[in-house]
């Protein structure tokens, strides 16, 4: 194993309004918590153009803020800024712990359910006999090969389904195909999202998605299909879902407010 790396993370998210906003609510996945993979030095989420009305823990154990959006702004800007030690664990992060049972990550969503494409894919999946963690390994390369990274060909409501029939995906559709396989394959398996330090620059466009399967002996272990390794010291765990939608950084609704610009700056660095 490597030495624990320290990693300096800054996340602004602002949303700008046609009009002024009556009301809104947001939910923040935007606080991780230390672990296995990694321990938080220090963390600080704050909001412009809208106040904290609750925070609670999820049913897989993120931490979520509850805010609303101040009535007549037309602007709300979110920044994370914080620092983590981090650490290669060849991508194991250990036992099942939180109150969502374990069946639960056998259960397919929408974003996740294999269609006619899907099933196909999974047919033609070569699955000699092998160790689990060998499988899900091979699976990771398999869909990665098969599902060509493209900015351009989907979008947040894409589903598995959609991204393996197009062939062109980015990591969000590359996650819900393993995690839809990993189940059909017999496997729990959670989506994850965080950041991922990348190696040629500091800025980035947008946070980073991956998977986690459950392995017997193991307990959850991560594959990154975009990037067809196990997570290591240049990655972050913010929170985990059955899919997407309940691991989201932001999510939530406005209602008025007119049209709505999005702007996303992303600092990951060591």
């Amino acid at each position: 194993m490597r030495d624990p790396m320290r990693l300096k993370i800054a996340h602004s998210t602002r949303y700008d309004y046609g009009q002024p906003v009556p009301y809104g609510l947001q939910q923040l996945r935007l606080k991780p918590d230390s672990g296995s993979t990694q321990t938080i030095i220090k963390w600080d989420v704050s909001l412009e153009g809208a106040k904290r009305e609750a925070a609670f823990r999820d049913q897989h154990g993120n931490q979520v803020e509850l805010v609303s959006i101040e009535p007549g702004a037309t602007a709300i800007d979110i920044t994370s800024v914080g620092e983590i030690e981090t650490r290669d664990t060849a991508g194991i992060v250990g036992p099942h712990d939180g109150v969502a049972p374990l069946w639960l990550y056998r259960q397919q969503t929408h974003r996740t359910r294999p269609g006619p494409a899907t099933t196909a894919l999974i047919q033609a999946f070569p699955d000699p006999d092998r160790n689990a963690v060998q499988r899900l390994h091979a699976l990771t390369r398999y869909i990665g090969e098969r599902v060509i990274y493209d900015t351009s060909a989907t979008h947040s409501e894409t589903t598995a389904e959609s991204a393996v029939i197009t062939g062109r995906g980015v990591c969000q559709d590359h996650t819900h195909i393993f995690i839809g396989i990993a189940r059909a394959l017999g496997f729990p398996a959670r989506y994850v999202s965080g950041y991922l330090m990348m190696d040629d620059r500091d800025d980035q466009d947008a946070s980073h998605a991956w998977a986690e399967a459950f392995v017997d002996d193991l307990g959850w272990v991560g594959f990154d299909v975009s990037n067809k390794i196990s997570p290591d010291e240049r990655y972050v765990r913010m929170a985990t879902g059955q899919d997407y939608g309940e691991a989201a950084p932001i999510s939530g609704f406005v209602f008025g407010g007119g049209k709505e610009s999005m702007i996303v700056t992303l600092q990951v660095q060591q």
